[in-house]
């Protein structure tokens, strides 16, 4: 089928090429009979917009970069999911990359992003130790970006961030309430912010009841991490009497290693995880777990990044730190 173009509209309806262009940008000097001719003709000869064209004449790719440390759990998913709701909406393409946690490739994912003239970018960062004069370079350079998640909380630049310190806390807290005692925390990737606020939850949880802080064992967010922490604990000896872990994930990995050992959740082993997956409630049996706002912490995100380009980049950094719940489950409760 061939391209039909702005003058072949104008040559069918005998007008010069301006006044169609004129027509189809709502310009004011044009009368509403004739531009409803023009758009009218133009829809029936299937012309389309050139959007490069569009792009060129507002000086906007009408493209967002979304660029997250993985993909493995379904946080990040569900977070994009959000930012493309609102983002589709206003007319914009996402293009979404991840880091699979590597600083090295995050940096070359947000260059290419970059590079390809993005409006904007949507960040959680895999590491916040290595890249801060990289983003600061980006920011100074009037980059229109969010930060959430993982932030480096001296950018300042607008973050969407969870309450981590508060519902590692109550995690905590309801293992406590429930009797339990020489409670393991597996916490996260060391160097982010979010690892030591659940950390400092854990801890302050402790303090709160008078109870002596439980051991802390870092080992990231995957699966295999928590099968392999499971291994040694039981292999040492050493298996707690309940684990708050950082993250589903490790939680369901540790779970997996305990009853393929013999062990019984939650008689012999109470089990939190963080974040709500979507494994949490099928597991057997179904896991206690931290629910953050993934839809509002993307839709919000988008938000604050909009508000941002469409004020050319004049604005006043916000952060926005968002609720949660705790789903209580069997893997939790004390029966005995």
């Amino acid at each position: 089928m061939e391209h039909v173009t702005i003058k072949d509209v104008a040559k069918k309806l005998n007008v010069s090429v301006s006044t169609v262009s004129r027509a189809f940008n709502d310009k004011y000097d044009i009368r509403k009979e004739t531009k409803d001719l023009i758009l009218k003709t133009a829809k029936e000869m299937g012309y389309r917009p050139n959007p490069i064209a569009k792009k060129l004449l507002q000086k906007r790719s009408f493209n967002i970069g979304i660029v997250v440390p993985e993909f493995v759990n379904s946080f990040f998913p569900e977070v994009i999911i959000g930012a493309q709701e609102v983002l589709i909406e206003k007319g914009y393409q996402v293009l979404i990359m991840q880091s699979d946690q590597s600083w090295e490739t995050e940096r070359k994912n947000v260059q290419v992003l970059v590079d390809n003239m993005v409006d904007g970018l949507i960040i959680s960062l895999s590491s916040e130790s290595k890249n801060s004069t990289y983003y600061q370079k980006l920011i100074t350079s009037n980059i229109p970006i969010v930060f959430f998640n993982r932030v480096v909380e001296e950018f300042e630049t607008s973050k969407v961030l969870f309450d981590d310190y508060k519902w590692a806390l109550f995690a905590t807290e309801h293992l406590i309430i429930q009797g339990y005692k020489d409670i393991v925390h597996l916490a996260g990737t060391k160097n982010l912010t979010l690892t030591k606020n659940r950390m400092k939850g854990f801890e302050a949880a402790h303090k709160k009841y008078k109870q002596p802080v439980g051991r802390v064992i870092h080992c990231g967010f995957k699966m295999e991490a928590g099968e392999q922490v499971a291994l040694k604990m039981i292999e040492k000896n050493k298996v707690p009497r309940a684990i708050f872990a950082a993250s589903d994930a490790t939680a369901i990995g540790a779970m997996h290693v305990f009853k393929k050992h013999g062990l019984s959740i939650p008689e012999d082993v109470a089990i939190v995880g963080f974040s709500e997956s979507r494994l949490a409630a099928h597991t057997s049996p179904p896991i206690t777990s931290v629910e953050q706002p993934t839809n509002d912490i993307g839709q919000t995100a988008a938000k604050l990044l909009l508000e941002q380009i469409e004020n050319n980049g004049i604005f006043v950094p916000q952060t926005i730190i968002l609720n949660g719940r705790l789903n209580i489950r069997e893997s939790s409760i004390n029966i005995v």
